[in-house]
Formats: C-alpha cells, sequence, structure tokens
C-alpha cells in the first residue's frame, strides 16, 4: 500500500502467513489487535496500520522547524507557522478519525440490538417453557449442523486455517451499506434481519443431535459441547415449537426408549430434573446461552480494544507531530460515543449479567458463582478453539526461521544464507558450502594430526585443533559456540593438557578434564553475565531509550551536528548496553529521520554508517561493551581496574568518532538535498514520561557496581575479583523482579559459551608448550625492533585479521599471543601489548560482516526493501575508518599507556 485516499481508510485485515511478531519488550498494538480481535469482525476495528502510515504522511508533509535564515523573524514564523502547521494536520487526520468512530458506533448499535433482541427472546423461552412444562412440545430446530458441516469443509480446504471459513455473511454485514462507513440502523423495535443460511441435508444435523444428546447418557461436563463464533449464534441451537414426531422426538426415543411417557415437569423443577427429556433440554439451553455469552464478552471485548486503539494511535499523532489533540479528543469526542459512554457499558453488563442469571437457573441450579465460573471456561475454550490452528501455525513458522514471505533467515538477518544453498547432490544428500568446507576441514584436521609440524606431540596436536578451530571460526561452517564447545572436547580427548614445570608430564583424561572446566568458568565470565544483565536491566527499563532520546533532541537540525550527535550516542551506548544492543537501538531511533528524508538522500547511508562504525568504537570503550575486551582483561597480570581502563579508552575512541566523522563529511556530504538546496534534519522529541521509582533502582544499582568496578583493586580484600562484584547487579535486579527468569534465558549465551571455550583454546596453547613455540618464531621475527616498532607490526596484523573474521575470534587468537611476545621481549611490556592487541580488534570494521555493528548496518532497507549500504560504502569509508581507528590507537593510545599508565 503505496498511498493512502482519505476516505476511507483501507482494511488493515492480518494474513495467516505473517510472522510471529518481534518486539522489544511488549507487543506493539497492531500485534496485539490482531492477535486478540474477532476475525469476523476485523473490518470494524479501528483501522490503526492505516491510521499509523497517515500520521508517517503527514510527517514528511509537516515543514521542519527552524529553517529559516532570519533568527526573530523566524522564531516568530515558527510560533505562528507551527499553529497553522497542527491545525492543517488535525484538518486532515481528525476526519479520519471521525470516521473510524462512526463506523465502530455504528457496528456496536447493531450488534447491541441484536443482542439485547436475543436475550429477551431467551428469557421469554424460559418462561413459555416452564409454563408449558417439559412435555409442552419445547423443541429445538436444528440448524446447528449444517454450519458445522460447512466449517469443516472450509477448514479441510483451506489447511486448517480459521481465517477460510470465516469469509460468510454474518446478519451486521447486512445492515451495512456499501460505504463500510455508513450504516442503516434498523427501525426502532424491529430486530435486524439475519443473513440467508446454507443448510445441509437433516441427516447431518440430526447425526449432531445424536451425538450432544447420547453424551448426557455417560458422565455429566461442565464444558459441554464446543463454544460456537460469536457471529454464527443466529445459526446455534435455537428453542421453538414443533410437532412431538419429528425427528428430534424420535432420536430422543432412541436414546431412552419411553422417554415422552414421563410425568409433565413445570417450572423451576424442569431445570432441577434428572430425566432424560428434561436433560436433553437443559442442555440445548445450555448451548444457546454459552454462545450468547460469548458473543456478549467479544462485543465487550471490542469496545476495549478499539478505546485502546484510539487512545495509542492518538498518542503517536501527538507524538510525531508535535501536536496536542489526544486529550481533548478522547475525552470530548470518544468517550461521548455511543460505545464508550458509561450507560452503554452498565448496558452491556446488564445483558450480561441476565445471561449468566440465565445459566445458573438453567444448568447450575441457581449457583451464580459456578454458572460465571463455567461460562468463563468456555470463553477460554472459545478462544483456542477460534484461533490454535493460526498461532501454532505462525509458532511452527518462526521455530523454522521462515520470515512473513517464506525465506529462511541467516541469524536473524533477514536475507537467504547462500551457504546453505545446495552446490550438487551425492546419492541423495545436498551439499552445500559448508558442508564442503566442514568436510574438508575434518580431513585437514586428521592429516595436521599425522604430521609433525611442532616439537613435542601435545603442541602438535593443540596446533591441529587450533587451526581446525580458526577454520571453522572463520568461515562458520558450524555455529561459533559449537565450535568453542567442541575445543574441551578434543583438549581433553587428544591428550593436549601438560603438568607443570619441571616435568611437564601429560595429565591423564581424568586430571585434564577437571583442569579445562576449572579454568573455562573463570571470572571473566562472571562479568560478562554482570555485563548482559545491566544491559538487559536499562533496555527493559527504558532508561537507555529515555536518556538517548534526551540528548538527540539537543542536536537541532544540521544533519552534520546530527551525525556526530549519533556517533557519540552510539558509542555510549555501546560502553554499557554492548555494541550488540546499541546499534540496534539507534536504528530505530533514526526512522523518523528516514522517514522524512528526500528520495535519495545521502544523509541516510551516512547515518547508518556512522552508528555502526561508532558503536564498533564503542566496543573499546568500557571493559563490559564488547568480549574482547574481557578477553583481554583475562590475559593481563594484574587487570586493569576501570578508571585505568576508561584513562586510555574513552580519549582513544573521542578522537576516532571525530576524525571518523570528519572522514563521513568529506565521502557523502550529507548536508546537502539531491537537489542541491540545504538539508534540514527532523529534530527527535525527548520523551515526556518521567522516571519511575522502577528506574531510579536501576540507575542506582548500575552506578554502584560501576563505581566498583572503577576501585576493583583498592577493595581486593573484599571482593577479590570483578567478576564476584558482577554478581551485585544480578542479585538485585532477579530478587527484585525487574528482570525476570525469561531476560536470564534470552542473555547472548552463544556469546559466553564462544568466550569459554576461547579461554579453553588459550590455556591448551600455554599448557601443551605451543605458545612458547610460536614466541620462539615470532620473537625472531621481531628481533632487532623497537617496542614501538613491535607495536607498529602488531597493529597491522591484528587490523587485517579482526577485518576479516569475528572480533572475538580474532581476541581469542591474538591476544595469548601479543601476552607471551611481550613477555620475552628483553624489556617485557605484555600488558601493554595485550591492551593494544584488545582495542585494535574492535578497529575493524572494513567489511559488512566485520562485527555485529556492521552486519545490522548492512540490513538497513528503506520502505521499498531496498538496503541502504552497498559493499562500496563499507569498502570507501569502512576500511579508511578501520586505518584511523588503529593509527588512533597505536600513537594516542600508545602514548597514554605509557605514560599514564605506566605500561
Amino acid at each position: 500500500m503505496d498511498t493512502i485516499e482519505l476516505q476511507p481508510l483501507p482494511s488493515s485485515r492480518p494474513l495467516a502467513h505473517e510472522a510471529w511478531p518481534q518486539h522489544r519488550h511488549a507487543m506493539k498494538f497492531s500485534n496485539s489487535l490482531k492477535f486478540n480481535a474477532n476475525a469476523e469482525w476485523w473490518d470494524e476495528y479501528i483501522a490503526y496500520s492505516a491510521l499509523k502510515k497517515q500520521i508517517y504522511t503527514l510527517e514528511s508533509e509537516l515543514p521542519i522547524p527552524g529553517q529559516s535564515s532570519d533568527v526573530e523573524r523566524g522564531e516568530r514564523a515558527a510560533l505562528l507557522g507551527g499553529d497553522r502547521n497542527r491545525e492543517a494536520a488535525n484538518a486532515v487526520f481528525q476526519p479520519l478519525l471521525d470516521t473510524e468512530l462512526a463506523k465502530i458506533t455504528a457496528f456496536y448499535d447493531i450488534q447491541e440490538k441484536e443482542l439485547l433482541y436475543d436475550i429477551t427472546e431467551l428469557e421469554q423461552l424460559v418462561a413459555k417453557t416452564e409454563v408449558e412444562g417439559i412435555n409442552g412440545n419445547a423443541g429445538i430446530d436444528s440448524d446447528d449442523g449444517s454450519d458445522d458441516d460447512e466449517d469443516e469443509y472450509d477448514a479441510q480446504s483451506n489447511g486448517g486455517m480459521p481465517s477460510a471459513r470465516r469469509r460468510r455473511s454474518t446478519s451486521q454485514s447486512q445492515a451495512l451499506s456499501t460505504n463500510r462507513y455508513s450504516v442503516e440502523e434498523p427501525a426502532a423495535g424491529t430486530r435486524p434481519d439475519p443473513a440467508p443460511l446454507v443448510h445441509s441435508n437433516l441427516r447431518g444435523d440430526n447425526a449432531e443431535l445424536a451425538a450432544s444428546i447420547v453424551s448426557l447418557r455417560g458422565p455429566s461436563s461442565d464444558h459441554g459441547a464446543a463454544p460456537r463464533s460469536p457471529n454464527r449464534r443466529r445459526r446455534a441451537l435455537s428453542l421453538s415449537t414443533i410437532p412431538p414426531k419429528t425427528p428430534l422426538a424420535t432420536l430422543i426415543r432412541l436414546v431412552k426408549p419411553g422417554a415422552n411417557s414421563n410425568a409433565p415437569v413445570f417450572g423451576d423443577a424442569i431445570w432441577q430434573s434428572r430425566s432424560p427429556a428434561a436433560m436433553d433440554l437443559q442442555m440445548l439451553f445450555k448451548r444457546r446461552i454459552t454462545t450468547l455469552f460469548i458473543s456478549l464478552t467479544s462485543l465487550k471485548s471490542y469496545v476495549e480494544l478499539n478505546y485502546t486503539g484510539f487512545r495509542k494511535i492518538l498518542k503517536k499523532y501527538d507524538k510525531i507531530t508535535y501536536n496536542e489533540l489526544k486529550d481533548h479528543y478522547m475525552h470530548d469526542i470518544v468517550e461521548q460515543a455511543g460505545p464508550f459512554i458509561q450507560p452503554s457499558k452498565d448496558r452491556l453488563n446488564n445483558i450480561i449479567d441476565r445471561i449468566v442469571n440465565l445459566y445458573a437457573k438453567c444448568v447450575t441450579r441457581g449457583d451464580h458463582s459456578a454458572a460465571l465460573r463455567q461460562l468463563r471456561v468456555h470463553q477460554r475454550e472459545h478462544i483456542v478453539w477460534e484461533r490454535d490452528t493460526v498461532w501454532r501455525q505462525m509458532i511452527g513458522k518462526e521455530r523454522r526461521g521462515e520470515g512473513t514471505d517464506g525465506r529462511v533467515k541467516a541469524l536473524g538477518l533477514g536475507h537467504v544464507d547462500s551457504q546453505a544453498e545446495p552446490l550438487l547432490t551425492v546419492y541423495g544428500l545436498k551439499l552445500t558450502k559448508r558442508k564442503l568446507v566442514l568436510l574438508l576441514t575434518i580431513v585437514l584436521f586428521v592429516t595436521l594430526l599425522n604430521i609433525r609440524m611442532v616439537e613435542g606431540k601435545e603442541a602438535n596436536r593443540c596446533l591441529a585443533i587450533l587451526i581446525f578451530a580458526t577454520i571453522l571460526w572463520a568461515t562458520e561452517a558450524i555455529p561459533l559456540f559449537i565450535t568453542s564447545m567442541g575445543i574441551p572436547l578434543l583438549v581433553v580427548c587428544l591428550r593436549v593438557i601438560r603438568g607443570p614445570k619441571p616435568e611437564y608430564k601429560q595429565l591423564s583424561a581424568d586430571e585434564a578434564a577437571k583442569y579445562i572446566f576449572s579454568v573455562m568458568f573463570s571470572p571473566t565470565i562472571m562479568l560478562l553475565i554482570g555485563g548482559f544483565t545491566i544491559a538487559s536491566a536499562l533496555s527493559k527499563t527504558n532508561i537507555d531509550r529515555v536518556l538517548i532520546t534526551r540528548v538527540l533532541s539537543i542536536a537541532g537540525t544540521r544533519p552534520s551536528v546530527v551525525l556526530l550527535s549519533f556517533m557519540a550516542v552510539s558509542c555510549f551506548a555501546s560502553m554499557w548496553i554492548s555494541n550488540v544492543a546499541a546499534p540496534t537501538l539507534c536504528f530505530t531511533l533514526i526512522k523518523p529521520i528516514l522517514r522524512t528524508l528526500p528520495q535519495g538522500s545521502s544523509f541516510a547511508p551516512c547515518l547508518i554508517l556512522a552508528i555502526a562504525l561508532a558503536a564498533n568504537i564503542g566496543g573499546q570503550s568500557s571493559p563490559i561493551s564488547s568480549p574482547q575486551n574481557l578477553i583481554t582483561l583475562e590475559y593481563m597480570h594484574p587487570p586493569l581496574d576501570w578508571l585505568q581502563w576508561f584513562a586510555v579508552a574513552i580519549p582513544v575512541s573521542a578522537v576516532t568518532i571525530f576524525v571518523i566523522w570528519l572522514l563521513l563529511l568529506v565521502s557523502y556530504k550529507p548536508g546537502y538535498a539531491p537537489d542541491g538546496t540545504e538539508l534540514r534534519i527532523r529534530p527527535i522529541r525527548p520523551t515526556k514520561e518521567s522516571f519511575t521509582l522502577k528506574q531510579y533502582w536501576v540507575s542506582i544499582v548500575c552506578l554502584v557496581t560501576i563505581a566498583l568496578w572503577c576501585v576493583a583493586h583498592q577493595i581486593d580484600h573484599i571482593f577479590g575479583d570483578m567478576g564476584v562484584i558482577a554478581i551485585i547487579p544480578i542479585v538485585a535486579f532477579f530478587s527484585t523482579n525487574v528482570l525476570k527468569k525469561e531476560d536470564f534465558e534470552q542473555f547472548l549465551w552463544t556469546i559466553v559459551f564462544l568466550a569459554m571455550g576461547g579461554i579453553a583454546l588459550g590455556k591448551a596453547v600455554v599448557s601443551s608448550g605451543l605458545l612458547v613455540t610460536v614466541d620462539d618464531g615470532v620473537r625472531r621475527l621481531v628481533e632487532g625492533l623497537a617496542l614501538y616498532e613491535i607495536v607498529l607490526v602488531l597493529s597491522i596484523v591484528v587490523l587485517i585479521i579482526s577485518t576479516f573474521i569475528s572480533h572475538t575470534i580474532a581476541s581469542l587468537l591474538l591476544v595469548p599471543i601479543a601476552a607471551e611476545v611481550g613477555s620475552n621481549l628483553p624489556d617485557p611490556h605484555p600488558r601493554l601489548l595485550v591492551f593494544i592487541t584488545g582495542l585494535i580488534c574492535s578497529a575493524g570494521m572494513g567489511m559488512p560482516v566485520s562485527g555485529f555493528p556492521n552486519q545490522t548496518a548492512a540490513t538497513q532497507e528503506d520502505e521499498m526493501g531496498k538496503v541502504y549500504l552497498s559493499n562500496m560504502d563499507f569498502l570507501k569509508n569502512g576500511v579508511p575508518a578501520s586505518v584511523v581507528a588503529t593509527m588512533v590507537v597505536a600513537t594516542v593510545g600508545y602514548t597514554l599507556m605509557r605514560v599514564v599508565l605506566g605500561l
């Protein structure tokens, strides 16, 4: 839907094959409406999605504040023009709201009148039955079975999807005119004409009735028959007078011969009687009362959903158009409309009470609480019965990784995985690129195990494991964390671990297993989990979004300033919620800006790439911002505390961000529109929500934890390690229900196991003697070089490797080597080389696959499905940015490490 006509708004009918909704913390209202609305009434609900798109259309048409060059005149014009713009927007949007409200009101009136007629008719029929007695020839018309047959056929022919059987006309739709917003209400005192019904043969009807009656002969059930759809209540079993020799009477006699010979029963005794005829009658009334109750509760839900829809769409309208229409429209118009006034609510509740009283009288022998309880059970069954198939299919699609277009998503990035496409088929087995790489890697691994490459059996086997794991990590032939989990298995089974000096005795499998598992869960892993906890708490309580929007709201409208502001925010957010979550959050915040940019504007790709590059740099800035930093701390003895880390990382990150900003300004020239005019960016509106008690609690715990991390060395005698301090936010947030078990399950456990496998591999390299062998070779290469020359060589090597493989994997491979090289220098500087290596691992940004921020940026698309960034964008800007970041670490960072930290 490219454009939206003002009259009428298009329908937003959901499709059965749509993917399960992805949401940040709570389901969006458009999805909530989709999954809670009565599908047969879908066109009668508020057209929420269409209204939302109309708001975005208005947003793009509104002038951007502050475009006047004359400041004083511009301020005056902004005040007057702002009022005129708001009035113009209201003039377009409010009629759409009025149309939706009129549609909802008309539909509600028809439904309410029909339900009122139904309950009155049912009450009269109950009274008539009591007067005429059980032999008063009260019977049923049996067109319910025809509807079931029709439903069964529709369900089978449409793959079991309920949506297919909902195409039938209903009584209320007959009352609507061709225009979906004009409703011809029935004359007062008359009942709306029901839609024509399609009947099957009598045999099918009687078969269902026979099944219902026979079921009474067994144990009694509180559930009765399957609940009916609300719009089929006119086709449900209705009581009427029929001759005693009809097929129904014959069926009753078949169930219990001589049933009609019982003594007559009158009045309330009919509902207390246990005679077969009385129980048959009670069951038939029970079914009709239940159907009517479900219809009433569906109508009540219809009112509540539409009220919520008006409130949310007006809130979004006010936020995006800088308007204040919500309070006026909700209080003065919506809440004065028929469905939403208190008398209507009271009237609907009164009808529900009457139907519950009828159920209590006819079914539960006057027990009102039991009646209400049973009716609610029927209501829940109805929801499951109506929607179970749709929900199960959606969940199944999501679990299989299928999107709305049926394609399989790779790594959640929304595109088809080319490596999963089969290259050829051998004996019925499809051979993909990944399977081929895995097969070749296994063959290489087995070959290396049988070739002597270095001195020492353990070192030789460890080198084979190292090469094997490196290839699998680089090619992702199997998931990264699976490769990491396989490392302890190989290390133990191949007897790679040796004992301490001087014997270097090969450890047994039992001893090696105990050793390797003892080192895998180190304080570094606990620090990683503590970082996940803080990030999750900040995101779940919306603190990150509140703070970031307030900062960005003061950025103004100049493209260069907005660009720098987003880069700073992305870098800062990466420090605390990780460089995985930060770019995702920022890409969400820039959507209002991207929607209002001119077609073909260079600011869009420039902004997206800037956020990704800044998030990568943010991965250097704090110890918990990325796994590679924690691995760096693991190999520093003693590790740096947070203040020492900040003393180097924050200046380095600030300088790098500023230089990359200049680079992007020169490359993209984002300050101008495609037609050459000066571009102005629509400012971001800060949230007006004040901090809650829960947000204050989260903020205090996070600040206390970070403060303790900053002085970790001074309080070693209390906590022992930063990993122990990381337990504080875990206990504080999960014990107070800020975070729940589901949040714990959603932590990035793949990253945790990836880091644990890397630690295991590092310990194996050290224990097997391989690191000494590698160090001898590296030392010969750098022999005669000064310390700074070694830093430059190491920086180039780390940059190249971290550009083409995961930053975390690069740190797992290179940090141990840097530590060993630094330890064996004539003047040892292991912590210096480890620190530089760890920082540069975050600087590889030249490819779309270089780190998660780049991967996320590469998948950002416009409204037409076209990606904003190409591989050329990364090559032209990401590669120079990587070189800049590396040089800043090797110059500014090196100087600070030597002068400030004395490394």
